[in-house]
């Protein structure tokens, strides 16, 4: 990910954020950081880059000439037809939360804007900017602290910063739970000994302790989030009553990706926070689209990967939301908590960025290049060698499933395909996570390799649409 930071104090941003975790993903290439000195782009001699504001009032502001030649700069220099995500840091924005930081850790581009004195002029923001964000309901001197903390929340979210991966899914907002409390050696200090299940070694029983503390501490203190994970917990035990079949909203939750949109009369609307896919389930059609009406239009949500789990919604969803249908497909679930055997014999390895081309050159479902390259930069993509050679490939996408298969028609009718996914089951299972798949409702070949692999079937369909 790239963070630009327009500002006038350029040393503060670099000297902040070029220090313990922020320095060392920086180092390796985890994330790239460009400050961007506005009055180098003042027109004035003396780089003087404020004035009065008309109308009159105390203190000075910012003017739109040097403030916008500055963004024109960055912008020239990201790659790409789509401009970036731009934040102007203001008391008057939204206030910036987990969750945003989890939307915009799925971004490639993000420039900061960091204002001073009175603030900036108004036309220069109505032109760059697209979001207004605060970090809390008080004022500070300037926008570089606020930058600051956002660029260290959102960044630590992206692969390959945090030397534990597991960290940023087990902490502090996950499912709206506070974290558990945690403990290091020695065993007793002050009188005040480690709990005793976490000395057992029974995974199991450290797991519920765990949930259980963070659920004492989530109501104790933040009776608010509480809320919202009875709620989300209430969903759960509601889709499960059709388990295979909403798998994916389900996953969704486990994982910590969900947002609520609604649940109750009628069935539940999810989120995914890292792809921005909706999900759908509904009773009836009147009941879908009375949800679809009231929930979808309270939070001005727009789509671009829509997922309902009926097929009565199919003309609701294309009309409301201006999508097309993609595909029909089955949801195939490995529901055992056991390792598949792995074949030994074929060699699979993670695959990194410098495999964006290649894979996305035999990627017949999909063209998308700069997917593929989030996915591999993710750390989400593993293929199959053949005395060196790429020979496959599989993925997870975003919103969670199993995917991006392909087998080269050379090293076809080699059971690559059934090694890859087996791999790739086990690799999910490593992480709690239950694998799954949608397989298309007329592809045969697929349907036979998830019975082999042992993974069941939906009665029923899921479709999937897109913009």
């Amino acid at each position: 990910m790239n963070f630009y930071v327009l500002t006038l104090f350029p040393e503060m941003v670099r000297q902040g954020l070029n220090t313990s975790i922020m320095g060392r993903a920086l180092s390796n290439g985890s994330i790239a950081l460009d400050v961007v000195d506005i009055r180098d782009y003042t027109e004035n001699t003396h780089r003087k880059v404020d004035d009065y504001p008309y109308g009159g009032g105390a203190g000075m502001l910012m003017q739109a000439q040097p403030v916008y030649d500055a963004y024109i700069h960055v912008r020239n220099n990201i790659q790409g037809s789509r401009p970036p995500r731009v934040i102007y840091v203001t008391p008057q924005g939204r206030c910036f939360k987990q969750s945003m930081a989890e939307e915009l850790s799925t971004e490639e581009d993000i420039v900061f804007l960091c204002g001073h004195y009175e603030g900036v002029d108004e036309r220069v923001l109505e032109d760059i900017v697209t979001d207004y964000v605060s970090i809390g309901d008080y004022v500070l001197t300037g926008g570089e602290l606020p930058a600051m903390v956002m660029v260290d929340s959102i960044a630590r979210l992206i692969p390959g910063v945090l030397n534990n991966e597991d960290s940023a899914e087990t902490e502090t907002f996950h499912n709206c739970l506070l974290e558990y409390p945690q403990y290091s050696r020695p065993e007793e200090w002050n009188g005040k000994r480690v709990p005793q299940v976490l000395l057992s070694g029974n995974h199991g029983r450290i797991a519920a302790w765990r949930l259980e503390q963070s659920e004492t501490r989530t109501r104790e203190r933040r009776p608010d989030l509480y809320e919202q994970y009875e709620k989300l917990m209430a969903c759960r035990t509601y889709l499960k009553k059709q388990k295979l079949l909403h798998i994916g909203m389900l996953e969704l939750i486990a994982r910590g990706q969900a947002v609520l949109l609604y649940y109750g009369p009628g069935g539940a609307f999810l989120k995914d926070k890292i792809s921005g896919a909706l999900m759908l389930t509904a009773e009836n059609r009147e009941a879908g689209e009375e949800i679809l009406h009231r929930y979808g239009n309270a939070h001005r949500l727009t789509a671009e990967l829509f997922v309902t789990h009926q097929l009565f919604m199919e003309e609701p969803v294309t009309r409301m939301y201006g999508l097309r249908l993609m595909h029909e497909c089955y949801q195939a679930v490995y529901t055992k908590g056991t390792p598949l055997r792995q074949d030994r014999t074929v060699c699979i390895d993670a695959l990194d960025e410098t495999y964006t081309k290649q894979v996305a050159a035999n990627y017949s479902t999909m063209d998308d290049e700069s997917y593929i390259n989030r996915r591999l930069r993710a750390g989400w993509m593993f293929g199959a060698f053949v005395e060196g050679q790429l020979a496959g490939f599989i993925g997870m996408h975003e919103e969670g499933s199993m995917g991006l298969l392909e087998v080269f028609d050379a090293y076809k009718r080699r059971g690559l395909g059934a090694a890859l996914e087996a791999y790739m089951i086990n690799h999910m299972l490593k992480l709690g996570y239950t694998p799954y798949c949608q397989v298309y409702t007329d592809n045969e070949a697929s349907m036979k390799l998830q019975a082999k692999l042992g993974l069941y079937l939906s009665k029923t369909t899921v479709t999937w649409f897109v913009k």
